[in-house]
């Protein structure tokens, strides 16, 4: 993104990075990251709303996503979180930063303490990691923003992007003076009311890499800690399986010549069995 001059940046995101928002309610967190980018070339914003339904439901939906367009975003409607990855524009597309602010499937069994109403929570948020996953570049995360008191803490986050082949890069807490003119919407019948946010912070997930390497005892599935390690030999074998030790790994633990290493080993290892 050099051609737009020196970077600009607003807290986690820069006006460098290919960005994917999802589940917008009016746009406003969008528009506050291209306000601070002076653009919004970068940027894909996206609702599971109708264009129509925006108008109807929020009252600066439209002025904000005139301003969106108006400075380079591509603004989809329609867009569901369980299958965007095959979303016939961003199939091909991937991104730097995906964001989803506040997930929420809605009020299906009346309290937020209803196990029920956590399980639909949890099947929303483990359909997006699993889209969200095959849509980042090598060196991209998704950013998931979130209550963390109870029973919002029961949904279990980061285990649900365990599951799906993330591990958490770190978790700050959001404090919503950081992104001017954001408006935290509510959604579900009461689209344009503000809520309290209270205790909230924003998970950072990246992808797991698995690696495979010959071993002469069989093959053994390992998973690193959540997190950058010391090296990736050193965890501990779970479970065997075939004749390799595979292994979950971050993009960002490795190097280069690491990979073309374990890669040539591989390969090497299993022309010698034929």
């Amino acid at each position: 993104m050099e051609v737009f001059g020196f970077e600009k940046r607003i807290k986690n995101y820069s006006s460098y990075q290919k960005i994917l928002l999802v589940g917008e309610g009016d746009f406003s967190f969008a528009v506050c990251l291209a306000r601070a980018f002076g653009f919004a070339f970068n940027m894909v914003a996206t609702s599971l709303d109708s264009r129509e339904s925006l108008m109807v439901n929020y009252s600066k939906a439209m002025s904000n996503v005139k301003e969106l367009e108006s400075m380079g975003c591509i603004v989809l409607h329609e867009v569901d979180v369980h299958s965007m990855s095959r979303h016939p524009f961003l199939i091909s597309v991937r991104f730097d930063r995906i964001i989803y602010n506040f997930p929420h499937a809605g009020y299906l069994h009346g309290s937020e303490r209803n196990k029920l109403q956590i399980w639909f929570h949890q099947h929303l948020v483990r359909g997006f990691f699993e889209n969200a996953r095959e849509m980042l570049t090598g060196v991209g995360e998704i950013h998931v923003t979130h209550k963390t008191t109870f029973p919002f803490s029961e949904w279990k986050i980061v285990e649900l992007a365990y599951m799906a082949g993330l591990y958490l890069v770190h978790e700050e807490q959001f404090l919503i003076w950081d992104y001017p003119g954001y408006e935290n919407k509510r959604g579900a019948g009461m689209c344009d009311q503000t809520f309290p946010i209270g205790r909230s912070s924003t998970f950072k997930f990246a992808r797991m890499l698995l690696l495979y390497r010959s071993t002469t005892s069989g093959f053994h599935l390992g998973a690193t800690s959540s997190g950058p390690g010391p090296g990736w030999d050193t965890c501990p074998p779970m479970q065997l399986v075939l004749g390799y030790e595979v292994y979950y790994y971050s993009t960002f633990c490795m190097s280069r010549n690491l990979l073309i290493f374990l890669t040539f080993e591989l390969i090497t290892s299993l022309f010698a069995k034929q």
